[in-house]
């Protein structure tokens, strides 16, 4: 079976078996920057933007994706062009080892799209369903808080 979509604003046509989830199909088309980590939907690892929604792609399966817009991390900013929330993860090393990056990456995308002055309530919120072994999510914390104060700072949206 073959579905259409837009992934990172290019327009795809993906070859997969009915049953195949979202997060296989992606990696399955190197698209490996959206991670497998519990394969359950726990752990945020394979967080995507689908029709500007965080969702845990695992959980999705990709024949529901027909005609859909997806956005992963790689859609938000690159190693060579990166969003002003990357930069900010990356210096207050809140990315530590980099697995959780980029759900967290989304997760804060998605949170500061909506609300560009979260409380840090609203924070933990936002990234709830996002899990990092390496940090007590102190460093994470903060850079939401630094992005949200430049993105407010500057007048502009997470783009």
């Amino acid at each position: 079976m073959k579905i259409s979509f837009n992934i990172n604003n290019q327009n795809r046509e993906l070859e997969l078996n009915p049953n195949q989830t979202l997060l296989t199909v992606l990696r399955n088309n190197g698209f490996t920057e959206v991670k497998c980590g519990c394969n359950e939907g726990e752990c945020g690892a394979c967080l995507v933007l689908l029709d500007d929604k965080a969702v845990n792609s695992c959980q999705v399966l990709a024949m529901s994706v027909q005609n859909k817009k997806i956005k992963t991390v790689k859609g938000i900013g690159t190693l060579h062009n990166p969003n002003l929330i990357q930069k900010i993860f990356a210096g207050t090393g809140a990315d530590q080892c980099g697995f959780c990056s980029p759900g967290m990456i989304v997760a804060s995308y998605s949170l500061l799209k909506e609300n560009s002055s979260p409380s840090d309530s609203e924070i933990l919120e936002g990234l709830d369903g996002n899990l990092c072994r390496c940090t007590g999510y102190i460093k994470i914390i903060e850079a939401v808080r630094r992005s949200s104060s430049v993105l407010l700072k500057n007048n502009v949206e997470a783009e």
